[in-house]
């Protein structure tokens, strides 16, 4: 770690962990999280030993330079990665990353796609699909396979569904950039207006969303992360990263 990195306002998040006093329940918790990649020249870590807590309501931003590791990290919370080491406590119904468009059965319609998700999560069918086509402005191609969405409907497509779900916290990778800026603060406004109590996680590069509406902010750096717990003292040094 630089100097910068070393500032009163932080703390290294595993020591904090390590001494027992932040309870898990109702919480997501991460333990030592180390993540390694065999690459062309060796194994290459890109997670260090990474370790936080977020509790009900709170929003903590996950902020590094591309590279960093910001998107493996949040994989690994939702279960789309496992770590090398390390574990993660989810102690509150966390939904998967809200950039990931991945995940649809490409041959089902919008529509089926919504089914499913809604019977997995046991949610009622009708009122899943209605919110869906309405946030996701979509119209009928929501009847369409997915196959054939665009990259950014795909997208609207899993933003809307991880909206209709009830969860505790959020997983959100760059989404609100989304779509075009009206769409863009549509989203916004339904994650940090309309569902303000909920906890989430955000790997972000917009420090105008980290400054107004994140209480905390995890740096990662050479693999290593702290978290900050003062959100100017944070962004001022992200920049110097």
């Amino acid at each position: 770690m630089s100097d910068s990195m070393t500032h009163t306002h932080g703390t290294e998040a595993s020591g904090s962990l390590r001494e027992g006093t932040l309870a898990p329940d109702r919480a997501i918790v991460a333990r030592d999280i180390v993540k390694e990649f065999d690459t062309e020249i060796g194994r290459r870590r890109v997670l260090d030993r990474v370790s936080f807590r977020i509790g009900e309501g709170e929003r903590m931003a996950i902020l590094g330079r591309n590279g960093a590791g910001k998107s493996t990290l949040i994989q690994i919370l939702s279960g789309v990665q496992t770590p090398t080491s390390g574990t993660v406590e989810r102690g509150m119904r966390l939904s998967w990353p809200l950039a990931l468009g991945g995940g649809f059965e490409g041959e089902l319609t919008g529509y089926d796609n919504v089914r499913f998700i809604a019977r997995i999560y046991g949610a009622p069918v009708k009122e899943t699909f209605d919110f869906v086509v309405d946030f996701t402005e979509i119209g009928n191609q929501i009847h369409i396979p997915v196959r054939f969405y665009s990259s950014g409907m795909r997208m609207r497509l899993a933003f809307a569904l991880s909206l209709a779900i009830d969860f505790d916290c959020y997983l959100i990778d760059e989404v609100i950039l989304v779509g075009d800026k009206k769409f863009q603060e549509k989203c916004i406004h339904a994650l940090f207006e309309q569902r303000k109590d909920r906890a989430m996680i955000l790997a972000i590069h917009d420090m105008n969303v980290v400054r107004d509406k994140c209480t905390s902010a995890l740096i990662l750096k050479s693999g290593r992360g702290r978290v900050f717990h003062d959100i100017p003292t944070a962004i001022d040094t992200y920049s110097t990263l």
